[in-house]
């Protein structure tokens, strides 16, 4: 009894007096077992395991409770993203350089006792407001996407990157943050914005904004600019010569001079009042996209590396592409263009030429990689895509065509098909009649399909055939049921689906 006693005595420091942290969670107690630091799942974790560790990442593991992390004393790295926390607790973690925190569902958090951080991330969650005051060695900073109406960043001078777009501001000071490179302030309510300080600017976003001005004049360093969707009447980008990207889409421009702005690759202009656009010196152009303006006139003949050309809603009555051999988008939709030449745009993908042109003739034989053609709503008399193997959406609704070859060994893959509104249309050539006609319902009722039309059906749909044979839906040979999908074939290639009911 007396060494049983005595064992018992010995044991009990080992068992009372070993200091526990309280893990409530237990995704997030989960996650210290599968890292070492602990090896039950007991809503604790011995906290010398845990209290000389720098580095921890926790990231999308569904935790909905962090408690336990203020036993992280000499925490200088922690990662906690995509997971459901509420509220977070880093008043302790004073040595914290990097904290990010975003896709979480918190709606405060404190992190004055966090002067060491130099990284934060708290975008996407519901905060409202967010006090970095304390946080002098920030450079960067992304709270994105919270419920912020104001920020003051006034002491992070040395703050490099900020990412303060989708939120509620109405303003913000940068003046003092003079070593911003990367400032993005989009979908905001902003109506001014003053950058004459931020001479370091490599790239701006206040896309979705309502500023009606900017003076970019200082910034000559600029990069990219994301302008779009404001309430510009101007902007003058004659200093930004370093430009390569710009989005000024859906603004009030009416002029738009970018002659020195020599290393654009992107233009975006569309939406906005302009009536001329120059691009003769942007020569390293890939994209443009100037729809939805008043342009008569558009000569993209010095762009000889663009891939994408979106011009729809202008009124051009012309439209010469053949210097473009690498184009692989064109958009010239609703338009007044009467005819377009693209043999020499071997790499076309995407050809949208419908709605509001005049085009009676197009030859797409040499584009063998297009996969969408948009052509309805023209003059068309004829079309054949029999070359276009990759193609798998048409629409050649509203045209005046008389012969359409569809036979180009790819119609089971097919998305779309439209060829309604061709009124002198009866016979479409086509891989598989019985597949066209039992899934291609998007055309007029005298309209048919056939494996090799009749010369004499282009013209018009002759009562005179001969039924060949009747199928049934898997193509056997049958003399008819009721009640029964069947299939007529006759004589001159057309097809005709029908179906009998008792």
């Amino acid at each position: 009894m007396k060494k049983l006693l005595l064992l018992i005595l010995l044991c009990l420091p080992m068992i009372g007096f070993g200091q526990q942290t309280y893990v409530p969670d237990d995704n997030f107690e989960q996650a210290l077992i599968n890292l070492g630091y602990d090896t039950v799942l007991d809503d604790s974790v011995t906290t010398a395991s845990i209290d000389t560790v720098t580095y921890l990442g926790v990231s999308s593991l569904n935790i909905t409770d962090l408690t336990g992390i203020e036993a992280f004393s000499v925490l200088t790295y922690l990662e906690c993203d995509d997971n459901q926390i509420t509220s977070l607790n880093v008043s302790y973690n004073t040595a914290l350089i990097t904290l990010s925190c975003p896709n979480n569902q918190l709606t405060s958090l404190d992190v004055s006792q966090n002067t060491a951080l130099n990284s934060f991330g708290c975008s996407n969650n519901q905060l409202t407001s967010l006090d970095v005051f304390a946080n002098t060695d920030l450079t960067y900073l992304n709270c994105w996407s919270n419920q912020l109406t104001s920020l003051d960043i006034s002491q992070n001078t040395d703050l490099t990157y900020l990412f303060g777009g989708d939120n509620i501001l109405t303003s913000i000071d940068v003046s003092a943050n003079t070593a911003l490179i990367w400032l993005t302030l989009d979908y905001n309510q902003l109506t001014s914005l003053d950058v004459s300080n931020n001479t370091s600017l490599q790239h701006l976003d206040f896309y979705d904004s309502q500023l009606t001005s900017i003076d970019l004049s200082q910034n000559t360093d600029l990069i990219e600019l994301r302008c779009g969707i404001n309430l510009l009447s101007s902007l003058d980008l004659n200093q930004n010569t370093f430009l390569e990207h710009l989005y000024c889409q859906s603004n009030q421009l009416t002029n738009l001079d970018v002659s020195n702005n020599t290393n654009l690759y992107t233009l975006f202009c569309g939406s906005n009042q302009l009536t001329n656009l120059e691009v003769n010196d942007n020569t390293n152009l890939t994209k443009l996209s100037c729809s939805d303006n008043l342009l008569a006139i558009l000569d993209v003949s010095n762009n000889t590396d663009l891939t994408e050309l979106y011009c729809w809603v202008n009124q051009l009555i012309f439209l010469d592409v053949s210097s473009n051999s690498s184009l692989a988008y064109l958009n010239c939709e609703q338009n007044q263009i009467t005819s377009l030449d693209v043999s020499n745009n071997t790499d076309l993908i995407f050809l949208d030429c419908s709605s509001g042109n005049n085009i009676s003739s197009l030859d797409v034989s040499n584009n063998i990689a297009l996969k969408t053609l948009y052509c309805g709503y023209n003059q068309l008399t004829s079309l054949d895509v029999s070359q276009n193997t990759s193609l798998t959406s048409l629409w050649c609704e509203d045209n005046q065509l008389i012969r359409l070859d569809v036979r180009n060994g790819n119609n089971t893959n097919f998305t779309d098909f439209i060829s309604t509104n061709n009124p002198n249309l009866f016979c479409v050539n086509v891989d598989d009649s019985i597949y066209s006609t039992n899934n291609w319902t998007s055309i007029d009722t005298w309209h048919y399909f056939s494996n090799n039309c009749n010369p004499l059906a282009i013209q018009e749909h002759s009562s005179k055939k001969e039924l060949l044979k009747i199928t049934d839906i898997l193509g056997r040979k049958t003399k008819g049921t009721k009640n029964e999908l069947l299939f007529y074939i006759y004589n001159d290639g057309t097809v005709e689906k029908r179906i009998v009911i008792e």
